[in-house]
């Protein structure tokens, strides 16, 4: 790593902003898009202590993104890293939220405006799968027997968890708690 890649509480600030403020559909996009730049492009954060810190914030009271940022940046850089994280990201859209939400009441009649709103929650959606893509893709195998082993457990686990979050209502600890042991029970020979 070059010093000029070196994280920094500065640096990480910065990327919160930057990203927290340009993201828009909602905590999984900007989880996203923290994670093609924290660990694919700067290589500040491994992709399982990434997906670790991800799981923990859904497990965690209150809001999940909120709670990730202060894990990702406590990693970084500790706790100077985790306030900086949290308040570059949260503040500024914040008060933007606000915003938007006093004109929406007053654009609700609107039929422009409910159609444009329309077209923004069908552009989240899309950009939600490809969050659950960069999520997902470090953990989806190859193409030969073991690889095919890897890829049925992560549809099996990821199918049952959206069956049992959406379906059956189960919240996320206990659906984590499942996944997390079939995971260590169910591993290839050459994984032991």
């Amino acid at each position: 790593m070059n010093p000029q890649s070196s994280p920094s509480v500065k640096k990480l600030t910065e990327i919160f902003f930057r990203v927290g403020n340009t993201t828009f559909g909602g905590g999984y996009v900007t989880i996203g898009m923290l994670g093609r730049e924290l660990v694919d492009t700067r290589r500040w954060i491994s992709s399982e202590k990434f997906d670790l810190a991800f799981a923990l914030a859904r497990v965690t009271p209150g809001t999940n993104l909120i709670a990730f940022c202060a894990a990702i940046g406590a990693l970084i850089c500790g706790v100077a890293g985790a306030i900086g994280a949290v308040l570059a990201l949260t503040a500024p859209s914040s008060a933007l939220a606000v915003l938007i939400a006093y004109g929406f009441e007053r654009w609700q009649g609107n039929r422009v405006a409910m159609a444009a709103i329309g077209g923004t929650v069908a552009a989240v959606a899309g950009m939600m799968w490809a969050t659950i893509w960069v999520i997902l893709k470090p953990h989806v195998g190859r193409m030969t027997m073991r690889g095919m082993t890897r890829n049925l457990q992560v549809v099996l686990i990821t199918g049952g968890a959206f069956v049992a979050s959406r379906i059956f209502e189960f919240t996320p600890l206990p659906i984590i708690l499942v996944g997390t042991l079939i995971g260590f029970l169910w591993k290839d020979a050459k994984d032991s």
